[in-house]
């Protein structure tokens, strides 16, 4: 298959570089295609009584200073990893899993890499892994890859 947009997601996280480090081989392997990174923040949902609305669904742009935050840890993200992205974006969602989905939808990702961090116990039970959440619901191939060291922040 021959991938013309691949799309990274990144969480962000301590071990984000070795996922991003598996897209960059990818894409310097495959000429003329071009590479996005996305790192999705969780909507701030607002109460209207009995009812829940995502924030960023009131406003145009919601840029509080959780995206703010996040843009520059995506920003030091890139050039440590020295990733030449077409597109970096920091989006809000409601999941992480809906973001991701859409994003997939509406730009005609054919490659999507993203990390699966081990959960155990209560937490996977509750949550589950967004790579879990997702694959079942992406339009393209997936690379999912295993990270099995404990996640700092």
């Amino acid at each position: 298959m021959s991938y013309q947009h691949i799309l990274l997601v990144t969480d962000l996280l301590s071990d984000a570089d070795i996922v991003a480090q598996k897209a960059k081989r990818i894409v310097e392997n495959r000429p003329g295609a071009k590479l996005s990174v996305l790192h999705i923040v969780k909507d701030t949902m607002v109460g209207f009584g009995y009812e829940l609305v995502p924030a960023s669904s009131l406003y145009d742009e919601i840029d509080d200073v959780r995206c703010q935050e996040a843009r520059a840890k995506l920003a030091a993200f890139l050039e440590r990893n020295q990733l030449q992205a077409v597109k970096s974006e920091v989006t809000t969602a409601i999941s992480s899993s809906e973001g991701i989905v859409n994003y997939c939808h509406k730009h005609d990702v054919d490659l999507l890499v993203i990390g699966r961090h081990e959960r155990h116990g209560i937490s996977a039970w509750i949550s589950g892994a967004t790579a879990d959440n997702i694959l079942p619901n992406v339009p393209c191939d997936s690379l999912v890859v295993r990270l099995d060291k404990p996640v700092e922040k």
